[in-house]
């Protein structure tokens, strides 16, 4: 990064957005609606609290919060003191919470209350026990060893918040109540903060059936993200709709830190349902809409579609819904771009608003700036010659710092390499061509899910004696999650009940949206007898073709 640049932490970058963009709109949620210079402010005050309660530099904060202001400001002043932010998915269930703050170890928890359906303290309470009886300032969790205090926003009601959190309020109020940590103090120990240390460990399924915490730190991430937007045409007058969460890297890298860079607005709703998200993008005359085609799909198909005044869209993704005349005849000559939460984002990319050439229909572009990549054997670890086909390696700038609770040997080769588990190939100018996942994990929507984790819970039922988890191919989520579940002898079918169980043990994305029943016979295992997933696949997969026909 020259030396001149002024953003290569959190202090240096929000302090050069407040220079450059100080009181145009940053971020939206509802009828909140707050300016780059306002989360500069809000997050100053927040950090003072922090380091008034006992946060530090390189403490682990968690962060279980929706898109919209109140992440924004929570993440800032974790990240501008030098500690270190867990941004944790909204839809994680008990068990999946618990475990990833024990793995973690998350010493700090900042929290919403409720979000939809989701009541979080609860949550928290069925996957700690001991927390019911605990007292806010003395928090001794024998389930999460390292939590010593939860804060909550979003339950102002003394009688709703459980006797072990305290509300967010009482941040603020620590830092008033120490007048010595003030903005002086806040500076120097902002000035303690370096490219080199980590910003956040981010979470994502990996190809076991536990997740897998990436550690990036602040240069690589706010590098990265820049780099990207040389492939995009982000402007400060840009008004970007994105549902993408922030606590997975695509929202967080590609949709926070992208417009933050380039100082535009972005807008967020709690929840997607075709007419409000048209009602949005329609209000706030958004100009670049980007997410999930099915999203695309759901609003044109939605009965006002029609009649709306979508007219200042003017680029993104989402391309049903955009205007005809900026529409791609054929999508599938637009540059996808590969990446994964190990690399912060893309590792690969192209500009995406321009046809390609037939020859490179299905292609995923150059390396990003400063990534290098090299294609080897994936049972020998060989390295092949270009234009052969094997596993996809990445080394560079953007990738990780390591996974947290894991040795460095085990993680990258001894080139520095890390192996990605994806299969592909290099054309002669460098243009990567994705094949598929050397192993199995399903991407479904943008989420991914471990076959693994859904297994096991269904295996868990007194009924299922074997259950087996693979993705089909869905034309608008990439693919669907579909079950092949053996019962017990005695046991009746009941998909539906099995569903709801596993509603309540699992993140909605992961409950299988296909789940048929079979004997041993019906299935295909190999001589050692194991499954064979491959031809599961393509049996579960003809058996939702011809149901969707009859």
């Amino acid at each position: 990064m020259p030396a001149s640049d002024t953003s290569a932490s959190i202090p240096e970058f929000i302090r050069s957005r407040v220079d450059a963009f100080g009181e145009r709109p940053l971020i939206l949620l509802g009828d909140e609606r707050i300016t780059y210079a306002d989360a500069a402010h809000r997050s100053a005050h927040l950090a003072r609290g922090l380091l008034a309660s006992g946060v530090a530099k390189g403490t682990r904060v968690g962060l279980l919060m929706p898109n919209g202001p109140d992440w924004v400001v929570a993440w800032l002043a974790t990240t501008r003191i030098g500690a270190v932010l867990v941004p944790m998915n909204t839809f994680y269930k008990p068990r999946e919470l618990g475990w990833v703050m024990h793995h973690a170890d998350v010493h700090t928890l900042l929290t919403v209350s409720r979000f939809l359906n989701n009541d979080y303290l609860e949550r928290l309470e069925t996957a700690a026990p001991s927390l019911a009886v605990q007292k806010a300032d003395a928090l001794v969790v024998p389930e999460l060893p390292c939590l010593r205090s939860v804060s909550v926003w979003g339950d102002d009601d003394p009688g709703g918040l459980r006797a072990w959190a305290r509300p967010a309020r009482a941040l603020a109020e620590a830092a008033d109540a120490h007048p010595r940590i003030d903005n002086a103090f806040l500076a120097a120990v902002e000035g303690c903060v370096m490219p080199a240390d980590p910003m956040l460990v981010i979470y994502s399924s990996g190809s076991t059936a536990d997740p897998k915490g990436a550690i990036h730190s602040h240069g690589a991430v706010l590098r990265h993200s820049r780099n990207l937007n040389a492939f995009r045409d982000l402007t400060p007058d840009d008004r970007c709709f994105s549902p993408m969460p922030f606590f997975w890297v695509g929202g967080f890298v590609f949709s926070l830190l992208a417009n933050m860079h380039a100082g535009a607005f972005m807008l967020c709703e709690e929840a997607f349902e075709a007419g409000t998200t048209l009602d949005l993008i329609e209000r706030e005359r958004a100009t670049i809409v980007a997410g999930w085609p099915h999203y695309a799909k759901a609003m044109m198909e939605h009965p006002s579609f029609a009649t709306r005044d979508l007219s200042s869209v003017r680029s993104g993704n989402l391309y049903a819904i955009l205007p005809e005349s900026i529409r791609p005849a054929d999508p599938e000559l637009r540059s996808n771009a590969l990446g994964m939460t190990e690399t912060c984002g893309p590792h690969s990319i192209d500009r995406m608003d321009v046809d390609l050439p037939e020859s490179l229909r299905g292609s995923f572009g150059h390396a990003v700036p400063g990534m290098q990549h090299k294609i080897v054997d994936p049972d020998s670890g060989e390295t092949l010659p270009p234009g052969s086909e094997g596993e996809i390696c990445v080394r560079g700038h953007s990738l990780m710092q390591g996974l947290h609770k894991l040795e460095r040997h085990s993680v990258f080769d001894a080139d520095g390499f890390y192996h990605t588990g994806d299969a592909g190939r290099f054309d002669a100018d460098g243009v990567l061509f994705f094949r598929a996942r050397l192993g199995d994990l399903i991407k479904t929507a943008g989420a991914n899910v471990t076959p693994r984790e859904v297994e096991v819970v269904l295996e868990s039922f007194p009924e299922v004696r074997s259950a087996f988890v693979v993705g089909v191919p869905d034309p608008a989520r990439g693919q669907n999650v579909a079950a092949a579940v053996i019962l017990v002898g005695g046991a009746e079918p009941d998909g539906d009940a099995l569903r709801a169980r596993l509603r309540k043990e699992l993140s909605a994305y992961k409950v299988p949206r296909h789940l048929f029943f079979y004997g041993d016979a019906e299935l295909p295992f190999t001589n050692s007898g194991k499954i064979d997933k491959r031809s599961l696949t393509d049996l579960l997969t003809r058996r939702i073709q011809n149901e969707k026909k009859t």
